[in-house]
């Protein structure tokens, strides 16, 4: 394409836009409102998805020593526990310790002032990676010399993972559909702006454009639109989701709610937004022309 042909693109599109003000107005508004409550949903789903792994975490496995090593050799196991791939971390917790965290449980100390720790045996709390891959790393943990015995709570592990999968199937289906859904009313915002310039694309037609050279100037004005709609949107959800952090924080004083911070997300929201706001305003202006070229 001859560079003169590309800066007639560049003006109609920017004309477009400025020349059809209110409807230009109110196709970045939609975008943006678009924008706004897939990027809350998708932030609150992955704030869950953070939440469930920081639970899964805390589902420790228990490994018992055998009775018989030394606290020496029970800590040589542990060397061995935290080799395998999966293995996070690999707690000690000797006889006394145990003793000292039984009578804590029991909240009554002084009650088992009497009991000797060798009752108890050393052991190691296993937090893993992944658990999913839990019961393939209590057996490799089995496998190891001076293990005695292993208790690992495989429930409350298919549990997150059942839980997770849902989230993510669910997260992905409704995120399809509000995608679609702000395509259409993009495409069809976009179109109310191009009727009033049906007759101007009638009379291009007649004179023998090309449909890629009446299509591409709403292309451009498309893209204009998604990209503002994209700027504009992403710096509002920042406001936003500091706003509700900052809410969160002050009523959760407990700290049950971990809220991932906006810092660590921007790069992947701002991608995304960038990539969404392109993909709806050339399409939607793609679509919304269709029509108007059949003269």
């Amino acid at each position: 394409m001859k560079k003169n042909n590309i800066g007639y693109l560049l003006r109609e599109g920017v004309r477009g836009v400025f020349l059809h003000g209110f409807m230009s107005f109110a196709a970045v508004c939609v975008t943006v409102a678009c924008l706004i409550i897939m990027g809350t949903f998708s932030l609150i789903l992955y704030n869950l998805h953070v939440m469930i792994i920081d639970l899964e975490q805390e589902n420790e496995v228990l490994v018992y020593i055998d009775e018989n090593y030394s606290e020496a050799e029970a800590k040589s196991v542990g060397s061995q526990i935290n080799m395998i791939s999966n293995v996070l971390n690999a707690k000690f917790v000797s006889r006394e310790e145990a003793l000292q965290d039984f009578a804590k449980e029991q909240n009554n100390s002084t009650l088992f002032n009497g009991l000797d720790s060798d009752t108890f045996r050393d052991r190691y709390v296993v937090t893993m990676e992944d658990n999913s891959l839990m019961q393939k790393t209590v057996d490799e943990i089995r496998k190891i010399d001076g293990v005695a015995e292993v208790t690992a709570h495989y429930e409350i592990s298919n549990g997150f993972q059942t839980l997770q999968k849902v989230l993510n199937i669910a997260s992905m289906i409704i995120i399809i559909v509000l995608f679609v859904v702000s395509l259409l009313i993009i495409s069809n915002t976009v179109k109310l702006a191009m009727y009033d310039r049906r007759e101007e694309i009638a009379i291009m037609k007649m004179v023998g454009a090309t449909n890629s050279f009446i299509r591409l100037p709403f292309v451009v004005e498309g893209f204009i639109l998604g990209f503002l709609g994209a700027a504009i949107g992403f710096f509002l959800e920042w406001g936003l989701y500091d706003f509700l952090e900052s809410k969160i924080t002050t009523i959760d004083t407990l700290q049950l709610i971990t809220i991932v911070p906006f810092g660590e997300v921007i790069e992947m929201v701002a991608i995304a937004y960038a990539l969404t706001g392109f993909i709806i305003g050339v399409v939607g202006s793609l679509l919304s022309i269709r029509k108007f070229l059949k003269v």
